[in-house]
């Protein structure tokens, strides 16, 4: 971990003395002498990592290093924001014309001043790296070079079709079809009692999905008239579960989203409708991940015995609770470790997965069937290890160094422990800038959904991706959710329903555990859960769940954070809406409060001047005030189901930002699509010439917005709303100059208003999504020539002529919503179509 403060520290010195050399003026050689020493520490690191494990004067070391790193950190933000609001000062002075000669002197005395400061922090701090690399040698540390055991730091390559056929095979399970027969014939057997079936094993042993294969089968979903899926987690929140039960059985099937007087219900009410819901009905409930007998007592009378043959099926690791969820009819299902057998053949599938063989070469049999061994039949352990395996070179004096790093004692304790030790070797093994990556999923609560792109811009903004030439930052953060998925450090959780591309992610939760750990550690992250003391003065990342609240001894150590989350939270503290805590937070670069209870933005916000990541998602948010326009670092504003409709002129002073996304969007009951309604831009929205996604603006405003957004040649996404025919043209235009565009949205103004898109002459050749709705004159004559579309909607387009002739040459085309669409009778499929 040290390693990747270090490593992510000299990229940021680096760039800094190239763009900021002017501001680093008396102190510039200092920086380098720094820049230079940690670079010849950096390469002890890896090894200094290991040995820290078991070895408590290196770990000392190891955290002073990576304390100084943090320092210098702190150190070089703290020297920009205050000469970023001495700048701001001199504007104003100018602005005002009342500069004298006394606040001339003033400015350069503060100037000095400043300067003087960063002079005598940064000598303190060479003087301390000094210190700490002359007492390297004293501890034998080993360079990269000495102690190389086949790590990927170095920089293996990750390709697209690697990662494509990890994806498809993540599905596969090794040693499920047994079980998986046998669970599902206790579940449809003859028996009209209401059964209670469990399955019990430790974790990583892949309960979870062999209940979820059981649960997708086809026979299972034959049987029963209602099924539902809910998981508990160590600390469930039994009324959410029971509104997720109402949810999927009883509106799923009416296809009604909750009324707002249903989840407002008390407990006891949620559970007497749901009660009668089922008494009626032949269902079937998962209830998956109970850790605790009162967990299982909490919701066992929802469940009436009908004698319709109704099943619940549980999921948990403690044979305790197996034991209490005993009904007139029960059965338990003790899953075992795989067999030798079994696991060979999961470990070849995973770690040889790009050969078509998928077998092991002979020369590394010998290693390979030691680390199987080792592995103890535990499938997450199998296919962690084979996913680190399989980004490394084939070779015995590889495989044999990765097989004596594993430890010849490292089964004589508990299974779990041996399993979290092989995992955190998935951990150890990934490169520095993984491994900060990695450890910002601390963040999240146990089982969250995660979005990928909420997770990549988080990456982006906290500069943890590195560039690559010929890639934007949104390219390179995939390309590291991909690898970590490759590793099996995450589990794939949602896929795009139109072109099968990974959405969102979840992490096991032993997976998990090791990232807290680290984090806390690390002084990474931690998470507040309630009322109670920081360990460490000098955390950098704080998220809240289900409480926010921040005690006055904690306040001083906010001071360096740079990441601030809230989840689940219902109530915010005084010092939080009173934006109190917000003074305090000036190094700050992510802040995201999405779900919190706010109603309004905080001008507290705009101070935060290295902000680069703001999301205030599905809060009560109404208005943004122009001084967002301080905002100078912002590249990401997440506004979306807030009730901001219009953005103020300040928005266009934010240069650098990447991400805007302000709109609502609702479901259209009739055709099961969104509906969005945008925000009214100002005309000069064009000059972001950084935004990569756009969505959606109003655009009934004016042509010249409409013509000024041709600027923005970066966009991959763009979504307008409320469009006149009389724009359509000037909306082509900016199109035509839009290369890099791969999602279109428009909607037009009014239901009967023409939609006219004829005049796209040169059309964004990498368009993959097109949704288009209102009334077409004709189907544009530009669409059969896409041919990476996959996903087209027409909606209200009334065509006059069947669309499908044209479209039936889209090779790629892999859904295709036709909502009143064409006003004919008869639409004509061709075979091949």
């Amino acid at each position: 971990m040290a390693e990747s403060a270090v490593g992510f520290l000299l990229e940021h010195l680096t760039s800094l003395i190239e763009e900021k050399v002017k501001l680093l003026k008396d102190v510039d050689k200092d920086v380098k002498s720094i820049t230079d020493e940690l670079k010849s520490i950096q390469a002890f690191l890896r090894d200094a990592d290991t040995q820290s494990e078991t070895n408590d004067t290196v770990k000392d070391w190891v955290a002073q290093v990576r304390n100084v790193a943090y320092d210098i950190e702190d150190v070089l933000d703290e020297f920009m924001l205050r000469f970023a609001q001495r700048g701001q000062q001199q504007r104003q002075h100018c602005l005002h014309r009342f500069i004298s000669y006394l606040q001339k002197t003033i400015c350069f005395l503060e100037t000095f001043k400043i300067r003087h400061s960063l002079a005598t922090q940064i000598k303190e701090i060479k003087d301390r790296v000094h210190d700490i690399s002359t007492r390297r040698d004293r501890y034998k540390l080993r360079s990269l070079e000495q102690a190389s055991a086949g790590s990927n730091s170095t920089g293996v390559k990750w390709h697209d079709i690697r990662e494509d056929a990890l994806l498809l095979d993540e599905a596969e399970l090794v040693g499920i079809g047994k079980p998986k027969e046998e669970i599902i014939g206790w579940i449809v057997e003859d028996e009209s009692r209401l059964g209670v079936i469990s399955v019990v094993g430790m974790g990583g042993l892949g309960k979870t999905t062999l209940v979820k294969k059981v649960y997708d089968d086809q026979r299972v979903k034959r049987h029963f008239q209602t099924q539902a899926w809910v998981t508990f987690s160590e600390s469930p929140e039994i009324h959410e579960l029971l509104i997720e039960m109402i949810k999927q059985l009883v509106y799923a099937e009416q296809k009604q989203p909750i009324p707002q007087d249903v989840a407002e219900m008390k407990d006891v009410q949620l559970k007497q409708r749901l009660q009668e819901f089922l008494k009626k009905k032949r269902y079937v409930v998962v209830l998956d991940d109970i850790w605790t007998i009162p967990a299982w007592d909490s919701v066992k009378n929802v469940f009436p015995n009908n004698n319709f043959g109704s099943r619940i099926i549980i999921s948990t690791r403690s044979n305790d609770v197996a034991s209490s969820c005993i009904k007139s009819y029960f059965r338990v299902y003790n899953l075992k470790p795989l067999s030798q057998e079994e696991s060979w053949t999961l470990f070849c599938k995973k770690t040889f997965s790009f050969s078509p063989e998928q077998i092991c070469p002979p020369e590394l049999e010998v290693p390979s069937q030691s680390i199987v061994k080792k592995c103890g039949g535990l499938p997450l352990a199998i296919v962690t290890v084979g996913g680190v395996l399989s980004t490394k070179q084939k070779t015995t004096t590889e495989w044999e160094m990765f097989n004596h790093s594993l430890g010849t004692d490292l089964f004589d304790d508990d299974r779990l422990k041996g399993m979290m030790k092989i995992l955190t070797l998935s951990y150890n093994d990934l490169p520095y800038h993984l491994k900060f990556c990695f450890l910002s999923l601390f963040m999240f609560p146990e089982d969250e959904l995660i979005e990928k792109m909420r997770l990549i811009r988080i990456w982006m903004a906290e500069g943890f991706i590195r560039r690559k030439e010929g890639k934007t930052l949104e390219e390179v953060g995939e390309s590291y959710f991909h690898e970590l998925i490759n590793r099996s450090l995450l589990q794939i959780a949602k896929t795009d329903d139109d072109d099968g591309r990974v959405e969102a992610c979840r992490v096991h939760d032993l997976i998990r555990e090791i990232i807290l750990s680290k984090a806390r550690d690390q002084n990474f992250g931690a998470i507040i859960k309630q009322d109670v003391m920081l360990e460490n003065e000098k955390i950098r990342r704080l998220s809240f769940h289900h409480f926010c609240e921040m005690v006055p001894q904690q306040e001083k150590s906010t001071t360096h954070l740079r990441s601030l989350f809230t989840f689940n939270v219902n109530t915010l503290s005084n010092t939080f809406t009173g934006g109190e805590i917000f003074s305090k937070l000036k190094l700050l670069k992510v802040l995201d409060l999405r779900d919190a209870p706010l109603s309004e933005f905080l001008e507290e916000f705009t101070n935060l001047f290295h902000l680069r990541y703001l999301s205030l998602r599905n809060t009560d948010i109404k208005e943004i005030p122009d001084s967002i326009k301080k905002l100078q670092n912002l590249e990401t504003l997440d506004l979306k189901q807030t009730y901001v409709t219009e953005l103020p002129t300040g928005i266009l002073n934010l240069d650098k930002l990447r991400h805007l996304l302000v709109y609502r969007k609702e479901l259209d009951f009739s055709s099961h699509l969104p509906q969005y309604s945008g925000f009214k831009a100002p005309s000069g929205i064009g000059g972001l010439v950084s935004l990569q996604k756009l969505d959606y603006i109003e655009a009934n405003t004016g042509s010249e917005l409409i013509r000024g957004l041709e600027r923005l040649v970066q966009l991959r996404r763009l979504g307008i709303v409320k469009l006149r025919r009389e724009d359509g043209i000037h909306l082509c235009s900016s199109i035509n100059k839009m290369r890099h565009l791969e999602s279109l949205g428009v909607h037009v103004i009014e239901e009967e208003e023409i939609l006219d898109l004829e005049s796209l002459s040169t059309p964004p050749p990498l368009l993959r999504r097109i949704m288009l709705k209102g009334r077409l004159e004709k189907l544009p004559r530009w669409i059969p020539s896409l041919h990476n579309l996959f996903c087209i909607c027409l909606w209200g387009t009334k065509l006059k002529d069947d669309p499908l002739e044209a479209l039936e040459g889209l090779s790629n085309l892999m859904t295709l919503y036709l909502i009143e669409a064409y006003r004919g009778e008869q639409l004509h499929f061709q075979s091949e179509f």
